[in-house]
């Protein structure tokens, strides 16, 4: 079983991972395998140098602030990044779902709907907490400007949109508060399998 898990920016989702994690289910981080496949796949790299230029890459690192500040306030080319990263993951995951043993699995990212990723998990966790207390989190977490979160936000689904998609919904207000939300419902899932 997948179990997608999303959130927006500064929610905790990395947070309620690792909380799966511990607990003994396989994860997937999607933004972390993203990073990956843009440095090691020659075509992602290819059509990423197309699409923004040479400056995408600086000694064959991928120059992500760069790219970030072009793309989060270009919603045409941050789809179009999307367009050329999104089938690379998908195809990654595909590989490792197919290795993995365990009653379930996470599936984490961002853009789970955005991407229309839910429609390929059996259920899907939200991540939520207050607008003000994500800002304060990415800022702590990050050292980047209010204006440079709210804007990564404003490409984001709000949580008013990803609720009713949703199976299970924690909030991530306190640590131990989410730690007992996580672990309730690692139980149920674990069960319902």
């Amino acid at each position: 079983m997948i179990v997608g898990l999303t959130g927006g920016i500064g929610s905790g989702k990395s947070f309620v991972a690792s909380i799966f994690e511990e607990l003994g289910s396989p994860i997937y981080i999607s933004d972390v395998k993203a990073k990956e496949i843009m440095h090691s796949d020659t075509d992602v790299i290819n059509s990423i140098v197309d699409l923004f230029g040479e400056n995408a890459y600086q000694d064959k690192v991928l120059n992500r602030k760069w790219i970030a500040d072009k793309v989060f306030s270009n919603k045409e080319l941050l789809q179009k990044l999307n367009h050329i990263v999104h089938p690379a993951v998908a195809k990654d995951f595909a590989l490792w779902y197919n290795k993995q043993e365990a009653p379930f699995v996470i599936k984490e990212s961002a853009i789970l709907f955005e991407s229309n990723g839910y429609k390929k998990c059996d259920k899907v966790i939200l991540v939520t907490a207050p607008k003000s207390i994500r800002v304060e989190r990415v800022i702590n977490r990050d050292k980047i400007s209010e204006k440079a979160i709210i804007a990564r936000m404003d490409n984001q689904w709000s949580d008013e949109q990803r609720i009713p998609l949703s199976d299970y919904i924690i909030e991530n207000l306190d640590k131990e508060n989410t730690i007992t939300q996580s672990r309730k419902l690692f139980q149920i899932l674990r069960d319902s399998n």
